[in-house]
């Protein structure tokens, strides 16, 4: 199993929750930086990568709430 596979996976045809495929995006980009990166580099994407998920979290609630 690769570093992109996630053994919790859902079942086939089924699709992650939202917060669950961002955690599993976090987790792979932080893995993917910290094996290049010096640690402030690190902790400087780590802090940019919060910031986007939590901004893409607030622009889905917020385009789901306009459809109703």
């Amino acid at each position: 199993m690769d570093s992109y596979s996630s053994s919790s996976s859902p079942p086939m045809g089924a699709s992650p929750s939202p917060e669950a495929l961002m955690e599993q995006v976090q987790a792979q980009l932080a893995e993917a930086y910290a094996k290049d990166l010096s640690s402030g580099e690190s902790s400087c994407i780590s802090r940019c990568v919060d910031r986007y998920m939590e901004a893409t979290g607030i622009i889905s609630r917020s385009l789901f709430t306009q459809q109703r």
